[in-house]
């Protein structure tokens, strides 16, 4: 998160940092805002979408972009689950047409797999209920928070996402439950077949003895 950096200077501190991530994303998210500074503001959004605060300190500078954090990530976490989407909305298709999951069995645990990692990364990534702890030692900044906060749509994207996680979970276990009940079926029909051979080869000598 910068604050009053140029694009260059940006980039030579994000390039800085590049060593230092690990698994990072193709296409980073990116959230910007400005900030406007006067005596007479009250620390508010503006219709425009412009932050105002009386006074530029670095408390006010850490509520703000620990939002404009929390939403980069939230924005970085829904491409994530739309992506998920993509795959689950086919392939449901596919199940109610056919009663069959295209691919066969590997397909579809590449398909748990996928969503069990994505359910994993978004659930464990960002903690965006939590409130900074500067709120603590200055509580006067508990309105621009939850100013900003709501400006953003945080508690509401945050919510739609664990909606959006909870489908992909039951997802996972029916896709799961699938794959064990094909494979109850493929013991079954196999026991099937083990018990008429039994039966053909008892029979097969007593056929012998009444010709």
């Amino acid at each position: 998160m910068t604050v009053g950096l140029s694009p260059i200077e940006e980039d030579a501190i994000a390039a800085g940092l590049r060593a230092r991530v690990r698994s990072p994303v193709t296409r980073p998210e990116e959230e910007t805002a400005t900030i406007e500074v006067a005596p007479d503001h009250d620390d508010q959004v503006t219709p425009g979408g412009r932050i105002a605060i009386r006074h530029l300190t670095p408390e006010r500078l850490v509520v703000i972009t620990d939002i404009l954090a929390k939403s980069t990530a939230l924005a970085q976490n829904e491409i994530e689950v739309a992506a998920v989407f993509d795959v689950i909305e086919p392939l449901a298709r596919r199940l109610a047409e056919t009663g069959r999951a295209s691919g066969g069995r590997r397909a579809i645990l590449k398909h748990i797999g996928s969503m069990l990692l994505v359910q994993h990364r978004v659930s464990g990534r960002v903690a965006v209920e939590e409130k900074p702890e500067v709120l603590w030692d200055q509580p006067g900044l508990e309105r621009l928070y939850a100013r900003i906060e709501d400006e953003y749509e945080l508690r509401e994207r945050t919510t739609t996402l664990h909606r959006k996680l909870a489908v992909i979970g039951e997802t996972t276990t029916a896709l799961t439950d699938l794959i064990h009940t094909n494979r109850s079926l493929r013991l079954e029909i196999v026991v099937v077949l083990l018990i008429a051979l039994e039966i053909v080869i008892n029979v097969l000598p007593l056929l012998n003895i009444l010709r």
